[in-house]
């Protein structure tokens, strides 16, 4: 008996319609469970009527929190909320790449705006300032000189979340012009992209344009250990291309994969679809054993 599938989402996007078709076509029971309707009574946990629950939020803090609430519960979820919770914050991504001896962009996180000063002169211009939490390339700046350094800076501090006034500034990775989108699923790296951009910013979501990246066995096994180092699961890495070689950029644990399928030619619903059921059946076994 296959298992049944709950889809955790904001709205039916491309990627969720693509998901959902999958698991049509295989005579997959889907339950669609809504995030802007969801109520969690957290104190038991109610039938739900699923084997486990693939995680489609639009809102990091939905995800995080429904994932953390399954995950009590001892809901069988993809991703996990581990995962969820490492990857949703650039820093905590970063320090699991550097324990894993990830190759990864240089870093700093400084405290107040002097000490964010200090750390962007000792890494040395241009450098890139990030929010710890964010997507689609947002209120991230390239700082190029001391004037624009304090601007930002400035800004940040008196923005109010206390987010801001934590500093993640990396060194400014020259590129060719694009980078690279690499997807995961499990143990493989099943296809990549390169996205281009006359902006240093080549998100798809920002007009960057997407062409077949091939998976070479640097790249693959580069993404792979990305994604081991952060917990596993359905993952997108972002590469940089620097002139000392492949550096990983980000993780991604909500991946968008529209602009990737026709590119690549790889069914990336068909091989997600595939890893959320052997999730379900491997936790069926182990409820079994137990």
């Amino acid at each position: 008996m296959a298992p049944r599938v709950g889809v955790l989402l904001s709205r039916v996007r491309v990627e969720e319609k693509l998901l959902l078709a999958e698991l049509e076509s295989r005579g997959v029971e889907a339950k669609v469970i809504d995030d802007r309707e969801l109520v969690l009574a957290v104190e038991h946990k109610p039938e739900l009527g699923v084997d486990v629950v693939l995680e489609r939020c639009i809102q990091h803090g939905t995800a995080l929190y429904a994932l953390s609430v399954l995950d009590t519960w001892g809901v069988p979820t993809v991703n996990r909320y581990e995962v969820a919770e490492i990857c949703g914050n650039k820093l905590l991504t970063t320090m699991r790449l550097i324990r894993d001896g990830v190759p990864s962009p240089r870093t700093r996180v400084a405290f107040t705006p002097g000490a964010a000063l200090a750390a962007i002169e000792e890494l040395g211009y241009p450098v890139v300032m990030k929010p710890l939490i964010g997507s689609w390339g947002r209120l991230v700046s390239k700082v190029n000189d001391r004037e624009a350094a304090e601007a930002i800076v400035e800004h940040k501090d008196v923005l109010g979340n206390y987010l801001h006034s934590i500093y993640y500034i990396q060194e400014y990775v020259p590129k060719p012009g694009r980078d690279i989108r690499a997807f995961v699923v499990g143990d493989e790296t099943i296809a990549a992209i390169y996205r281009a951009s006359e902006h240093w910013i080549t998100n798809t979501a920002r007009g960057g344009q997407a062409s077949n990246c091939p998976v070479t066995a640097e790249l693959g096994e580069l993404c792979v250990r990305a994604a081991r180092a952060v917990g596993g699961g359905v993952v997108a890495i972002d590469v940089l291309e620097g002139p000392e070689g492949l550096l990983v950029n980000e993780v991604n644990y909500t991946m968008e994969f529209r602009n990737s399928i026709d590119t690549t030619g790889v069914n990336i619903p068909a091989k997600v679809v595939d890893y959320v059921l052997e999730v379900a059946r491997t936790a069926a076994g182990q409820t079994r054993d137990s």
